[in-house]
Order: C-alpha cells, then structure tokens, then sequence
C-alpha cells in the first residue's frame, strides 16, 4: 500500500483527489486540512510529514485569493513559498517525493505561442510571484519533485468558474463575460487522476521524470467562450427544466471588469512535455465539462 499525505484537504484539488483515490485500491491518502495542520506554522508542516512518515507527498494547497494577495503580499507568500520550502525540506528529509501545483499566472501573457515549460517567466502580480517563489523554494530543497503548472482549474467541488456561471445563468437574463483573456480550462478531477495515476512510476527506483511540466487542457479559449460552453453543455443536460436556459452572453474587453490585479491576456500552456513523458495526457474540455455537470446535477459533494 502506498501511503500519500495530501496538504489542501478541501480544496477543490483535495476533494477531487479524494473522489479519484476510489479508482486506485493500492494508494491511501491522508488529508490535512488548515484544522490539522496550519500552513502559517511551518515548524508544524515538517512536524506533520515526519510524524506521517509517507511514501510521497502531495501539496494540493495554496493561497488563491489573486486580487487580496495585492493588498496581503507577506500571506501570500508565507502559504505560497515558504509553507512549500517546508514541504520540501521535510520531504528531502524522509527522501520522500513532493508534487506540487503551480499556475499560469507565473507567465506575463505576453507570449504568441502556448508556453513551454522553459519559456520565460514574469509573473504581473503578488500571486503569480508567490508562486513562481514556490517553485523555487521546491527546486533548491529537493531534487525529487514534480511540479505541475495548470490553470482555470474548475470541479463540482468549492467555488470556480463553472459553478458560478451556472448560478448566474438561472438568475439572469443576460450575462457578460469576458473575451479577452484566453487560456486553458482545466478540471481538477482530471488533474487529480492523472497525479493518482503517476504515484506509482513517481515511487519507482528508474523514475527519471522529476521536474516541472505543464499540465492543462488542450482546449484554449476565452472566458466568453467557457461560458457559452457550460452555457450548451448544460441546456443539453439539464433540459427544459433548467432555468437557465434562455440567458444570453454576450462578449466583453477586461475594462468593463476592472481588477486590482493584473490578469495575463493569454496564458495557454502546452502540455507537450507532460504527453511525451508519461504516455497520456489530460480528457477533451467537452467529455470533462461534462462529467462535472453530471455530478452537479446528481446534487452530491458540490458544496
């Protein structure tokens, strides 16, 4: 039995690890939530790893919040660098592998072509550079990690895109969405099959795999193009009885939706390198949509 301690229990990553693990009998996984164990305690993080002693770790947890982390800048990069460097430290010590999530927002958007793991980074705000910070902090403390950078990460799980669109559809009439900003929808419940999935080979004495990849949906769109997806994925599923049905959405530039931060304008990622190390890749964006749909229609563990 390979025995895995996951940081981020109820995170829509974590929840959606805890969905998948049913599919892989020879994997346990042990949750750690912000009540047992609180990421602003670092010395508690390497208490928590040793104690647990696991096979691998899996760091599913992060500080999200893009727009406060302007204003929260030493939080933000308490949760997202140096709880990581402990993380890894910890992890280096039971020479225990680390996978950790990273994002888009390392990028400046700037790029005509979707990014390859070794393209310049940029990040245009506190978050982004937390994370890319993070990163670092993984890299010089452990050779034995992989690094997964995704984006636009949505689930039946928490709150994201999907989950607000759907509400807003049934309240409104009209919806406008931005059009401007183009990137890569990704499910979590994918991500978390796919990390499930590589568990084993990650444990093996040849795995030569360790580093950082981009993994994220193959399917690069706008905002206004996910939404009128969810939009036609859910009057197909939902039917005459969803009261969304009639909304209409309509296209808009960024302006019309100011932020403290600064988003990328495109922040597609490849996931070549991901494809070609380990033989698979991530599920189309309409059979993923879909199954998140699906769930959500069932009403279960969609809070």
């Amino acid at each position: 039995m390979i025995k895995a301690l996951v940081f981020g229990g109820n995170g829509q990553l974590g929840r959606s690890l805890m969905l998948c693990v049913r599919d892989f009998p020879d994997i346990e996984l042990t949750f750690l939530d912000r009540r047992k164990c609180d990421l602003s305690d670092l010395g508690a993080i390497g208490r928590a790893i040793l104690d647990c002693r696991p096979d691998i770790v899996i760091n599913a947890a992060a500080y999200t919040a893009v727009d406060q982390a302007e204003s929260d800048i030493e939080q933000a990069f308490l949760i997202n660098r140096d709880a990581v460097r402990a993380m890894a430290q910890a992890c280096e010590e039971l020479n225990a592998p680390l996978i950790h999530f990273s994002t888009d927002y390392v990028f400046d958007g700037a790029s005509q072509h979707p990014y390859r793991e070794n393209d310049p980074v940029a990040p245009l705000g506190v978050y982004g550079a937390s994370k890319l910070a993070g990163e670092d902090a993984v890299r010089a403390a452990t050779a034995r990690h992989l690094i997964f950078r995704t984006s636009w990460v949505y689930s039946p799980f928490g709150k994201n895109f999907v989950k607000t669109m759907l509400s807003l559809m049934v309240q409104r009439d009209v919806l406008t969405i931005v059009n401007d900003q183009t990137g890569c929808p990704t499910s979590s419940v994918d991500l978390a099959g796919a990390v499930l999935r590589l568990v084993p080979s990650v444990l093996g004495k040849t795995f030569a795999g360790f580093g950082t990849y981009h993994l994220v949906s193959g399917s690069p769109m706008t905002w206004f193009d996910f939404a009128v997806h969810i939009h036609r994925a859910a009057v197909e599923r939902f039917r005459a009885d969803w009261a969304g049905n009639e909304c209409e959405i309509r296209p808009v530039s960024s302006d019309a939706f100011p932020t403290v931060a600064k988003r990328p304008g495109y922040s597609v990622m490849s996931s070549q390198k991901f494809t070609d190390t380990f033989g698979f890749g991530l599920p189309d964006l309409a059979e993923s949509l879909g199954a998140c749909l699906d769930q959500l229609g069932e009403g279960e563990n969609n809070a």
